[in-house]
């Protein structure tokens, strides 16, 4: 499965209407430890296809998410599940990490 772009316009329909788990990356394209993440978020991707959503989120595009969720530093992780935050973190990530908060959610 693709990420999905997120912006302000679709936001609604995908990640508050959604019925599945959904992983944001809120990320920059200037941001090396973002870089690193990208490809991880990438696998998550792949490999959750059909139980959860994956959708990127840039901070310089859509500042209004960013300060929905009250980013302030990047690469940040959310996991929601029925519309509402379930669980974040701020920083690269192991992969184990980010499908375990995937998992709880």
């Amino acid at each position: 499965m693709a990420e999905l772009k997120i912006t302000k316009n679709n936001f609604e329909a995908e990640v508050l209407r959604s019925g599945l788990p959904v992983l944001l990356d809120f990320w920059a394209v200037w941001c090396p430890p973002c870089k690193m993440l990208s490809p991880v978020i990438q696998e998550i991707a792949d490999e959750y296809e059909g139980r959860a959503k994956v959708g990127k989120i840039n901070v310089d595009e859509e500042p209004e998410l960013a300060a929905m969720f009250r980013v302030e530093n990047i690469p940040t992780v959310v996991v929601m599940r029925d519309g509402k935050m379930a669980e974040s973190a701020v920083g690269y990530r192991p992969k184990e990490q980010i499908t375990a908060m995937l998992e709880r959610a």
